[in-house]
């Protein structure tokens, strides 16, 4: 069982800038496809970028690419989201993920649909004003 807790969301205005956190419970999270989700009112939750541990290997939604980075930390338990150039449609309940994977099966497509993750952290809120 992994546990993963979230941290960073806020308010900031348009144009600003945000990190989000993901700490696992695992000392190391290596062979994992680790991902963050948001999810705003009445809308379906939509993987936003993703990050194969083993290798670094990073994926993102079109509608966040060149402006979000996601990475992780050198003891690979902790997962960012580095959040630039913040759109008022980023305004959402952002979830990090992560599922045991192998190279191959963490990709683009992996973002299309929640199902794909096993574990899953309670939230944080990240809120863009104009």
């Amino acid at each position: 069982q992994v546990r993963l807790m979230e941290s960073g969301g806020g308010s900031v205005q348009a144009g600003g800038s945000l990190r989000l956190s993901c700490k696992a419970s695992r000392y190391t999270m290596l062979g994992y496809c680790m991902g963050w989700f948001r999810q705003a009112p009445g809308k379906e939750r939509e993987g936003v970028a993703a990050i194969y541990t083993g290798g670094g290997t990073t994926f993102y939604a079109n509608s966040v690419k060149g402006r979000f980075t996601i990475s992780q930390d050198n003891a690979m338990n902790t997962l960012y989201l580095q959040m630039n150039s913040l759109k008022p449609e980023d305004t959402a309940m952002y979830y990090c993920a992560a599922a045991l994977s192998t190279s191959a099966h963490c990709h683009t497509g992996r973002l299309r649909s929640s199902y794909g993750f096993d574990y899953w952290g309670q939230g944080t809120q990240v809120t863009i004003s104009t």
